[in-house]
């Protein structure tokens, strides 16, 4: 794009109507209202690679186990692959479609994707020294080694030739590229090689062009007989060493590993659609053809080779990422499998059973007695599993209904929904189909469920179903009773046990009845109600935090000490992020614990100074939402599904849940959000630049959150464990008549 099209875009972005604001609180220094919008808002794109960043200082962290750095690293890879598939994709489509439009921010989509292609350079080059240059040597002193085939001694160097020939030979095939042969069509994160050959008996210099596709059947390591535990070569090398097998009578001249990121996202109009399993099935069989957005390619490779590759996947500079390291490493968390050292690895845990919640036939009894609150994965996520399980073989239970966003292939949670429907159970799944990177999982699920006789549907139109709950309808001696499940993460009992979640369970009637409602409303033609505890998404969700904001906004300014805690994975949407700076103005006290990207700017003076963000970065994925509202003598807490992002308030049905039970409400201010906001190991403070700072102070005692979670985990497991010791003494080893 020229700087002519440039200036068209932001003379059409000026010419906008700011976003509404009401009459603000004079400050010393500035009002939210005299200040542009640029100012107050962070770029979404380039906050997510901050905290990407932020998950690239673990790797790099000499306090962090050895194996669980190499973790780090190929998350960091996996990240961007994401990014690059949805976000960086965005908005290269809005290029295309001729978008011009800038973000609250003020950065048009020409100047976000020059801004990221210089920040993920940088960030690449960092992730690559610290494998290269940290990682990788002392993986070598802890006797695990990745080898390059040039460097394997002989006899070893004989057996990889010995094997790329019997294993890796045969499923190899050489694609030429001229008039004859197009560009291979190649998928999207596929392992491939660039080629240039010359004939060996000829003295041209125009080298011809070949591809070989590293097929994914092919382990990504070969594992080589030398001293050490473990020792490895990447497949990609191999097949280096020995292409010329491929091609008889013709000279390698240079032989380069690349690899195409391509739009992963699904693009279709729902209104004009009659059946919506079948579209998604169809359109993920189109998304293998979508544009490459990206190229990743060794730095080796010659200038005329890397024009080839970006003439014939239409890609400009700015994509192409040079690697000087193997690529796709996010493969390398394959290693941690095949390492068993505990010593390299974070202590092994295992989130302990709530007592009153071990015994799955009592799982009723003691819902309808009291509230439970559970934090994942400190304490086991087998309650919830169990719930279901035992929900789908009670024959006093009648009816249940469940929503699903993302799960597991094997879950064991959607078979008893299988066994439940087989037993003649009414049993309702909302399958969101729509579900990013999920999507052909849950269309496996919905067929099996569909099979089974479970009535499956997909939500409303235009809208993802993304809240995580659970109603079971239960017959019982004082009547029908309504036992509900409300998450902040999946049904997905793998991610619960390394993302930090929470898990609500009760039986009150009024959040029942709601629950009800919203599945009413999901799965019929239902108008909405008034809601009696629920908050729901697209329906006032934003309305109602904006009320809840305004009100402690009011309280300081009327000289009232009030405080907004809020934690969540993003925090992007302008609204919201407006009124936050309104009260920040006004005295509130507001502390944003924000796991991934957030648009607040902080440090604009008399605005966003006295706002703090922090975030977690640790062993376990921060993914629980809880907002906290409270002034002198109220405090709200509320547990919800969504994040504070525009699109999950306009085009996502989420809930959020006010907790009333005090005990429960104590333990999420003071024990969850309180040991949070204290930790100084593992937390970072957001600076004016976008960066992170982490907080470690050296103070002591050294704080660290999930670490102390753990402790307190294992301390609950441990005093139950010597309760029933005592209760086993106690009982007569002859039972009495």
């Amino acid at each position: 794009m020229n700087e002519k099209q440039e200036d068209g875009e932001r003379r059409m972005s000026a010419e906008q109507a700011p976003i509404s604001l009401d009459e603000g609180v004079r400050s010393d220094v500035r009002t939210v209202e005299n200040v542009s919008r640029p100012e107050l808002f962070a770029n979404r794109e380039l906050s997510f690679l901050e905290f990407n960043q932020r998950i690239l200082q673990e790797a790099a962290d000499p306090e962090v186990p050895l194996l669980e750095r190499l973790k780090f690293v190929a998350i960091v890879s996996a990240n961007l692959d994401e990014f690059f598939m949805v976000r960086v994709a965005g908005l290269k489509q809005q290029l295309k479609s001729g978008v011009l439009e800038a973000g609250p921010d003020g950065m048009l989509p020409s100047e976000q994707l020059r801004a990221i292609a210089q920040r993920v350079r940088s960030q690449v080059a960092e992730q690559e020294r610290i494998l290269l240059e940290q990682l990788v040597p002392e993986l070598a002193l802890a006797n695990i080694q990745l080898l390059r085939v040039g460097t394997l001694p002989d006899d070893a160097k004989e057996w990889v030739g010995q094997t790329f020939l019997r294993q890796i030979l045969p499923m190899l095939t050489p694609l030429a590229v001229d008039p004859g042969h197009p560009f291979p069509f190649l998928k999207n994160r596929s392992l491939n090689l660039a080629i240039h050959l010359l004939p060996a008996q000829s003295a041209t210099t125009h080298p011809l062009l070949a591809v070989v596709q590293v097929p994914e059947l092919i382990p990504r390591f070969v594992e080589v007989n030398v001293p050490a535990e473990l020792a490895l070569v990447f497949v990609e090398d191999v097949i280096t060493h020995y292409v010329g097998a491929l091609f008889p009578g013709m000279r390698i001249s240079e032989c380069v590993p690349f690899r195409v990121i391509r739009n992963w996202d699904l693009s279709f109009d729902e209104d004009e659609q009659e059946d919506l399993l079948e579209t998604v099935q169809k359109e993920l069989q189109r998304r293998w053809s979508l544009d490459a957005v990206r190229l990743e390619v060794g730095d080796h490779a010659s200038d005329a080779l890397l024009a080839k590759l970006r003439s014939a996947l239409r890609l400009g500079n700015d994509d192409v990422q040079l690697h000087r390291g193997p690529l796709a490493i996010g493969d390398l968390a394959r290693i941690l499998e095949k390492v068993g050292r505990a010593e390299l690895r974070d202590e092994s845990f295992q989130g302990v059973v709530v007592p009153e919640l071990r015994d799955s036939e009592a799982l009723f009894a003691q819902i309808a007695r009291r509230d439970f609150l559970l934090h994942h994965p400190y304490e086991s996520y087998e309650p919830v599993v169990e719930l279901l399980q035992r929900a789908s073989v009670d024959p006093a239970v009648l009816a249940i209904k469940q929503t699903l966003y993302r799960t597991n292939r094997d879950s064991p949670i959607l078979n008893a929904l299988v066994e439940a429907a087989e037993r003649g159970k009414q049993v309702t799944a909302l399958v969101e189909l729509k579900a990013r990177f999920d999507e052909e999982v849950n269309v496996e699920w919905a067929q099996i469920l569909e099979e089974a006789g479970v009535h499956v549907v997909y939500g409303l139109l235009g809208l993802k179903t993304h809240c995580k709950v659970t109603l079971i309808v239960r017959r019982e001696a004082e009547g029908v009773r309504r036992y509900v499940h409300l998450g902040t993460g999946n049904y997905n009992e793998e991610t619960a046990a390394i993302y930090s979640d929470l898990s609500y369970f009760t039986a009150r009637e009024d959040v029942g009845a709601d629950i009800a409602a919203l599945f009413n409303l999901l799965t019929g033609y239902s108008e909405p109600l008034d809601w009696k505890r629920l908050i729901v998404a697209p329906l006032g969700m934003r309305r109602a935090i904006l009320e809840l904001i305004e009100r402690e906004r009011n309280v300081a300014r009327g000289g009232g000490r009030a405080k907004i805690v809020f934690k969540s994975n993003a925090l992007v949407d302008p609204e919201i992020i407006l009124a936050l700076c309104r009260a920040s103005q006004a005295g509130v006290e507001i502390v944003l614990l924000v796991r991934g990207p957030c648009a607040l700017r902080v440090g604009v003076p008399g605005v966003s100074d006295r706002i703090v963000v922090r975030n977690i970065v640790d062993r376990f994925l921060e993914h629980s939402r809880i907002l906290l509202f409270a002034h002198e003598g109220v405090e709200d807490v509320f547990i919800t599904s969504t994040d504070i992002m525009p699109r999950n308030f306009d085009r996502r049905v989420e809930v959020m849940l006010p907790i009333d039970d005090e005990a429960i409400k104590r333990r999420i201010v003071d024990d969850i959000l309180g040991t949070e906001l204290k930790d100084n190991v593992k937390a970072s403070i957001l600076r004016p630049d976008g960066s992170f700072l982490r907080v470690s102070t050296g103070a002591v005692p050294r704080v660290r959150a999930q670490a102390e979670f753990a402790a307190r985990a294992k301390r609950l497991g441990a005093a139950d464990k010597k309760k029933q010791k005592r209760s086993a003494r106690r009982v007569p080893w002859w039972p009495r008549g």
